[in-house]
Formats: structure tokens, C-alpha cells, sequence
């Protein structure tokens, strides 16, 4: 079965790079792979890494995530949880702060909805906290303790 859903995703890359006008050569390039490795992954003959497929997807200008799903590394909740939280995070219109409490709120709802949070989303939002603290954009917590 791994098989075939390489094979998926080799036609899913042939389609997306015809989509956007590219020769193999060029989406090769692009990405960062060689073009006979490339080649093999839309022949369904390699089953890529997570790094490659990143690449790949940057290059289509598609979300990885998709990618990711297509060659069984993630599954279809998960990857609509990470482009939920991609798309908050991404969001120039908000400051940092305002992104995690969204995402707070977000985490919250899926729970009471009977939606456990991925270990993704739990691993990315005590990320970007620490990134959010060090860059001084939140306000300073406070020890309860102090």
C-alpha cells in the first residue's frame, strides 16, 4: 500500500508542476533535488523525505502539509489542523500575541468539541511562545509564586 500512495503523489507532483508551467529540470532546480530523483518520486519509484517534499512544495508554492498527506506522513486531520494554525500564524493583519490567544481559543474549542489536539499543534504553540517571549512582543507573565 506504501506503494500506492507514492504513486499518488507522484501524479499529484506531476500535475501541480504542469500546473505551474515547469519542466522537470526546472521544479528540480527549484527544490534543490536532482532531476533523476525527482523523476523517480513523480514515477512512484522513491518515497521522499519530509525535507525533500518541503522543498518540492516551496517550489510549487503549495502547502506542504498537502504533500505530506499525499505520501502518508501525515493524515488528513492533522493536516487540517496545521494549515488552520498556518494560516493564523501567517497573518500579518495580527501581532504575535493576538496570534496565541487565537490559538488558544482555537485548541480550546477543538477540545470541547471532542477533538484532541496533535502533538503538532502542542509542540508548535509552546514554540512560538517561547519565540513570542524572547522576542518581547508579549506582555511579561508573572509568577504566581513570587
Amino acid at each position: 500500500m506504501a506503494s500506492l500512495n507514492v504513486g499518488n503523489l507522484g501524479e499529484y507532483l506531476r500535475e501541480q508542476r504542469r500546473t505551474a508551467q515547469l519542466s522537470l529540470r526546472q521544479l528540480a532546480d527549484a527544490a534543490g533535488v536532482s532531476n533523476p530523483y525527482l523523476s523517480q518520486i513523480e514515477r512512484g519509484l522513491r518515497k521522499p523525505s519530509a525535507e525533500v517534499l518541503q522543498q518540492v512544495a516551496k517550489a510549487l508554492r503549495i502547502s506542504a502539509e498537502t504533500l505530506y498527506v499525499r505520501a502518508g506522513i501525515l493524515d488528513e486531520k492533522e493536516r487540517d489542523e496545521l494549515e488552520t494554525r498556518a494560516v493564523i500564524l501567517a497573518d500579518p493583519s495580527i501581532n504575535e500575541r493576538q496570534k496565541q490567544v487565537l490559538l488558544q481559543i482555537y485548541e480550546s474549542f477543538r477540545k470541547e468539541n471532542g477533538f484532541e489536539t496533535s502533538s503538532y499543534a502542542e509542540q508548535d504553540t509552546a514554540v512560538d511562545g517561547a519565540r513570542t517571549a524572547d522576542a518581547g512582543d508579549a506582555e511579561p507573565k508573572q509568577n504566581p509564586s513570587s
